[in-house]
């Protein structure tokens, strides 16, 4: 049950989304490019937010949704496509995606992905994209900080987190490295657990017992949230009290989630596919980041580890999964 609703906030630009002072003048074609698997809810975040920026699908703006999920290499015909002139604004959802695109330079291309934009060469700074791409990042490394001390407030004898990372995700040293220091600022041993891409996550996940962990911290990426299920199973089946990223991670029976709201992030998005529809630039948008979060527990497998929830986290809860 939701116990209190915020909206993820993205600055001055999401406090007071521009609306279109008139409507395009022709139908508009958007490319939505997605390895996550259909049904999408973020995709039905994305249209209800171009029906807030007045942009209605078969009159104003057409949707054509293509997935291929756990796999970039089946969005290329639509690439081809889009290479041919088909369309006016591609979103790329999820950081395969993203690969498959980073290679467009003639198209806009909106974005919302957990790693370093700049990283992985979309973009020349977070505040002046510079190119053809921008949106939003999820990475905050103040927010991996906060995860850590959230743990500690969870479980306060923990001595040993473990840390399940994937190497392959832009951004990942600097949040390892922001995590070891918050660790160790409370006197809790981070132990590493890396793996190099989704071929490696099975060898990571039964590397957790070898570790001597109190509880296990995950870092969201594609790869992680594309095996949350498993991910937290496996944290479960090894008593291990798990902290991840994303509510969805909660949701597929995680113990606890801090982190920002994708469904708001993508409802945001959709202003800036109606700011670039009327013309604006990527290259001067800059990519924000979420500034506010919401705190997901889950009550069923607190009861399935035999594990008491704080009474402190609970009330700060926006959500309870009961």
């Amino acid at each position: 049950m939701r116990r209190r609703e915020f909206l993820a906030g993205f600055g001055a630009v999401a406090a007071s989304p521009v609306r279109l002072r008139a409507q395009p003048d022709r139908t508009h074609r958007i490319l939505w490019l997605s390895t996550a698997s259909d049904p999408d809810s973020l995709l039905d975040s994305f249209r209800d937010g171009l029906r807030s920026q007045g942009l209605v699908e078969g009159r104003h703006v057409v949707l054509d949704v293509r997935y291929a999920p756990g796999n970039p290499a089946g969005l290329q015909p639509a690439l081809a496509e889009l290479a041919r002139g088909g369309f006016d604004l591609v979103v790329s959802r999820g950081a395969q995606a993203i690969q498959a695109t980073r290679l467009i330079k003639d198209s806009p291309v909106l974005f919302a992905i957990s790693g370093d934009p700049v990283e992985l060469g979309i973009a020349r700074s977070l505040a002046r994209p510079g190119g053809n791409f921008t949106g939003a990042t999820f990475l905050s490394l103040d927010l991996a900080g906060k995860r850590v001390e959230l743990c500690k407030e969870l479980l306060p004898d923990l001595r040993t987190l473990a840390v399940l990372s994937n190497t392959n995700h832009p951004g990942e040293g600097s949040e390892w490295r922001v995590t070891q220091e918050a660790a160790r600022s409370l006197n809790v041993h981070p132990a590493y657990v890396p793996f190099a891409g989704q071929g490696e996550l099975d060898r990571a996940l039964a590397g957790l017992r070898d570790v001597g962990a109190d509880a296990v911290l995950v870092f969201p990426d594609g790869v992680t949230f594309t095996h949350r299920v498993q991910i937290a199973q496996s944290a479960l089946v090894n008593r291990l009290p798990s902290m991840f990223g994303w509510r969805d991670y909660c949701e597929a029976g995680g113990l606890v989630s801090y982190g920002p709201d994708q469904r708001a992030t993508y409802h945001w998005l959709a202003g800036y596919a109606a700011r670039v529809l009327r013309g604006e630039k990527p290259a001067d948008l800059p990519i924000e980041q979420p500034s506010r979060f919401e705190l997901t527990v889950n009550l069923k497998t607190a009861a399935a580890l035999g594990f008491t929830i704080s009474p402190g986290i609970l009330i700060r809860a926006d959500e309870v999964i009961e």
